[in-house]
């Protein structure tokens, strides 16, 4: 990508709810292999990549909860919703260039560019991204706006912390703010294996009303293919949270429009706990959990040592996922038994490891229900193998998706 092209977040709002469609990142089989045991995981990293971010200098906050930052970047001309009215169902829309205005104003000073940004018509909601330059290198900023369903999935994915194993970071700490609002500070890196030295750091908001607020900046202009400005991105934690809290976000949230059924609905899922006490129950003699985690969304891990090296072991279960059998990724699969369709996969992992190899099996049953298994020959993602294979057989895979225990 060049320097001055940085990720669009609104193209990768359109691409995340793609991927939400069956489970599926796209139509490359070992992606949607990747696809299939990581959903609750993807929803937790689709959180930091959904949007190009960045923040801004020292923040204050000023009378009345506006927040303040210093230099003179305030312009009488420009038109923002510093002032927009209180929360509505009369709130009128905000333009794409109201929120940009709005974004550079409470940056307070510097130098934009490369502005961008949707208003609260559009429909994959308000956004704003633009580079910003305070003086010590150029920042790639941006917010995003949207409603989420308090107590969802959704809500809750936003404002936790992925787990390490998985996504590697310097930091991440999850805060209940005095109004009973989630704030999630995340410091890390775009690429997990830090190939690149591009650092990615976020702030999340959901407030008890289900109001997000997501604002990312980066230590480069651009996402990913860019070169390094500076260190470090320009705001520390505490700045990020300033910026994301501040009260304009909530204005724009106000006058997204509301459509029917537009809240998350309640997903019918069988709790982590038994995800991972169901997947080590069916794992073969001597190989014993050296750690483990999940989430709520029906998915979970494992990693296993055989005295021959780690291995993880991912498990994904999901109901009502029937009409993916006549998906392209599912050609080849084969009929076992009860009717069950089950497909099998190689492939040497999603993160581009050297070396990495990975095993899947992916099943779905008459009535729906799917439950995919991988084992890999390390014991995570990002971690270079320890073994030459994964500690189980593609048999004993098979073995462990075909139980009728997770139903």
């Amino acid at each position: 990508m060049p320097a001055q092209q940085h990720s669009d977040p609104f193209e990768d709002r359109v691409a995340a709810e793609l991927r939400d469609v069956g489970g599926r990142f796209s139509t490359d089989p070992h992606a949607l292999t990747a696809a299939g045991l990581s959903r609750g995981r993807r929803l937790r990293l689709r959180r930091r990549a959904a949007v190009v971010g960045g923040a801004a200098s020292l923040a204050l906050v000023g009378v009345g909860g506006a927040l303040l930052l210093p230099g003179d970047g305030s312009d009488p001309q420009k038109s923002s919703v510093a002032s927009t009215p209180s929360a509505s169902s009369s709130v009128p829309p905000v333009s794409d260039q109201e929120l940009i205005s709005t974004l550079e104003e409470l940056l307070g000073h510097g130098k934009f560019t490369e502005q961008s940004g949707t208003g609260t018509s559009a429909k994959w909601g308000p956004a704003a991204q633009l580079v910003w330059d305070d003086g010590n290198g150029g920042s790639a900023v941006s917010v995003s706006l949207r409603r989420v369903t308090p107590g969802s999935e959704q809500a809750r994915a936003v404002t936790e912390c992925p787990d390490k194993a998985l996504t590697p970071y310097d930091s991440c700490k999850t805060s209940r703010l005095d109004n009973g609002s989630l704030l999630t500070v995340f410091q890390g890196f775009v690429y997990a294996d830090k190939r690149e030295d591009t650092k990615r750091w976020t702030a999340d908001l959901v407030t008890p009303k289900g109001e997000h607020v997501s604002v990312s900046e980066f230590n480069a202009e651009a996402e990913k293919g860019a070169p390094t400005t500076r260190p470090e991105p320009p705001l520390n934690a505490q700045q990020l949270k300033e910026l994301v809290s501040a009260p304009q976000w909530l204005s724009v949230i106000a006058a997204i429009p509301s459509e029917p059924g537009s809240g998350a609905e309640p997903e019918e899922t069988l709790p982590v706990t038994d995800i991972r006490k169901t997947l080590v129950d069916l794992l073969p003699d001597g190989l014993d959990p050296v750690s483990r985690g999940g989430d709520e969304s029906g998915w979970g891990y494992v990693v296993v040592d055989d005295g021959k090296g780690k291995s993880m072991v991912e498990i994904n279960v999901q109901p009502n996922m029937g009409d993916l059998i006549g998906e392209s990724f599912f050609e080849g699969a084969k009929e076992v038994g009860d009717g069950t369709m089950l497909v099998t996969r190689e492939d040497a992992g999603d993160k581009d490891v050297s070396g990495a190899v990975r095993w899947t099996v992916d099943t779905i049953r008459t009535d729906g229900l799917r439950v995919v298994v991988s084992a890999l020959n390390a014991g995570g993602p990002h971690d270079s193998p320890s073994r030459a294979k994964p500690a189980l057989t593609m048999e004993q895979l098979e073995k462990i998706a075909l139980s009728p225990k997770w139903r």
